[in-house]
């Protein structure tokens, strides 16, 4: 378990002084996926897996960095950032980059990274970094940098340091994240309202596939893209239309699905997905879970079959746990090509559930499925 004096011991053993400590969580988005970056809508939530970072002023120009996951370190002056093939050390370089493009000033400074949320899983440990890091510079330099500027500048330090296009829910559900409640975030206005997230006997359990996605890869970005083509196309008629956002179906149909048929098939999976988010949350409040998870079923069925970001992995493991009345709902999470699925399961038969689909998986693929039960959690803090 990572503790406060741990990380404070670590830094002290590698860099010689007092830390501040910056706590940063994952997250789980309960539904509402590649809608962010389309002005769409999204159900995220914090949770109890996170990302820790300490930081001290140094007495130069040097930014020292030590990563307890790689075991590696990385120096730069800070005159001289510059995105670097080492690839982790991009996630802070490009918050420092984005804080010096504000006009904050700030000096060298030592930081040590780790955290218990799993690389690779889709469950955001990248903006958990950035997130972290802005608040602990902020700290650190007393730059009084505003809450709600820690997820803007999470996200472009992924835009232009790892090359992500990605949208801000990541980011906003590391800052902004409330236990026991999800997060119904307007990706384009940045309002949000808390909802109660009440599983009243059940229990969310993520399945990592252990397949890696590099989200920078071309399949995510190509999706954003064909989404930027449809906008265009409707708005030669529909000049109002700014994003997905503003996009219906009877649109799609009148202004894309004659000129392109799968830019129409992607296009009409992230209006429809934006949808379900506010159906979910009014199952939510209903306290009707059996339609939540028949939702997250649907969700996936457009990831997987329309919007073709799933993979073999995933479809196999949600698949798996339609013979089960006991789980309610199963998707693919996060950007997709891997990571984990999310699992409403019912508190008494998660054991056996575990027991039944681990070996059937490891049999059928010849790798481990991980398990990781999670609950919701508080945002971004200092400890």
């Amino acid at each position: 378990m990572i503790t406060k004096e741990l990380i404070q011991s670590k830094f002290k053993s590698i860099f010689q002084a007092d830390p501040i400590v910056v706590r940063s969580p994952g997250r789980i988005n309960i539904i509402g996926e590649h809608t962010d970056y389309n002005d769409g809508f999204v159900l995220p939530a914090a949770i109890d897996k996170a990302v820790y970072i300490a930081v001290s002023k140094r007495a130069d120009n040097l930014i020292s960095l030590y990563a307890e996951d790689y075991k590696g370190a990385y120096e730069v002056e800070l005159d001289h950032i510059a995105p670097t093939d080492l690839h982790w050390p991009n996630y802070i370089l490009g918050v420092v980059d984005q804080i010096q493009k504000r006009g904050f000033e700030i000096g060298g400074f030592n930081l040590y990274i780790d955290g218990d949320v799993p690389l690779g899983a889709g469950l955001s440990s990248s903006a958990a970094v950035e997130c972290a890091t802005t608040l602990a510079l902020s700290e650190l330099f007393e730059l009084h940098i505003e809450r709600l500027e820690i997820p803007k500048i999470g996200q472009l330090a992924e835009h232009t340091y790892a090359g992500v296009k990605c949208g801000i829910m990541d980011q906003f559900a590391s800052t902004f994240g409330k236990k026991d409640h999800v997060l119904k975030l307007d990706c384009r206005s940045l309002e949000y309202e808390y909802v109660p997230l009440v599983l009243d006997g059940f229990t969310i359990i993520l399945l990592n596939t252990n397949v890696k996605h590099a989200l920078g890869d071309t399949a995510y970005n190509k999706r954003v893209e064909q989404c930027k083509k449809a906008i265009a196309w409707i708005k030669e008629k529909y000049s109002t239309v700014v994003n997905m956002r503003d996009v219906s179906v009877a649109m799609l149909d009148e202004m894309v699905k004659d000129k392109d048929a799968e830019v129409y098939t992607k296009t009409r999976f992230v209006v429809e997905e934006s949808e379900r988010v506010h159906e979910a949350c009014e199952h939510l409040k209903a306290g009707n879970l059996v339609a939540l998870g028949q939702n997250l079923f649907a969700s996936h069925h457009g990831l997987s079959k329309e919007y073709e970001v799933s993979c073999e992995e995933s479809d196999y493991l949600v698949d798996f746990t339609k013979q089960f009345p006991q789980v309610l709902g199963a998707r693919q999470m996060g950007g997709g090509f891997g990571g984990c699925t999310i699992n409403l399961v019912k508190d008494d038969f998660v054991s056996e559930f575990i027991a039944q689909v681990s070996p059937q998986y490891l049999a059928h693929f010849g790798k481990e499925l991980t398990v990781i039960q999670v609950k919701t959690d508080d945002g971004t803090s200092v400890l």
